[in-house]
C-alpha cells in the first residue's frame, strides 16, 4: 500500500496556529467526544469497546496507517464520520475539530517508543 497517497483528499497541515490553550482545549473536547471509543490515550480501548461495541473495534491512532495519515484525515473524520463513527460536525465546531486533530497528533507523538526518530528531517 502506498501511504503517502492514501489520503490524497486531506490536508497535512493545521489551517490555524495552535497554542497551547488549543491544545489544552482539544483534549478537553477528545475526553468528552473521542476518548470514550478510542480511549485516554487513542489505542482504541474506550468504555464503548472495553463494553462490548469492537466489531469493528474503534481505531487506534498508533497503528501506521494513522500515524502516516495527514492531520486533515482525523478533521475529515469527525467532520464526516467513518466506518462505524458517526460524523461530530454538529456537536463539534471546526475550531474545536482542528484542536481535536492537534492533540490527537500529540497522543501519538507521546506514545512514540523514539519520536525523534520519526520526526520530518526537512
Amino acid at each position: 500500500m502506498n501511504i503517502t497517497n492514501a489520503y490524497p483528499d486531506d490536508v497535512d497541515m493545521i489551517p490555524m496556529q495552535i497554542t497551547k490553550t488549543d491544545l489544552d482545549r482539544g483534549q478537553e473536547r477528545y475526553n468528552i467526544y473521542c476518548s470514550v471509543c478510542h480511549g485516554m490515550t487513542g489505542y482504541g480501548d474506550g468504555i464503548v469497546a472495553r463494553r462490548g461495541f469492537n466489531k469493528p473495534s474503534p481505531a487506534s491512532y498508533h497503528q501506521e496507517r494513522l500515524q502516516n495519515a495527514p492531520v486533515g484525515h482525523f478533521f475529515d473524520v469527525m467532520s464526516n464520520g467513518w466506518g462505524a463513527m458517526p460524523s461530530y460536525a454538529a456537536q463539534v465546531s471546526v475550531e474545536d475539530r482542528w484542536r481535536i486533530a492537534a492533540y490527537v497528533r500529540a497522543l501519538q507523538l507521546s506514545q512514540m517508543k523514539n519520536p525523534t526518530a520519526n520526526s520530518p528531517t526537512k
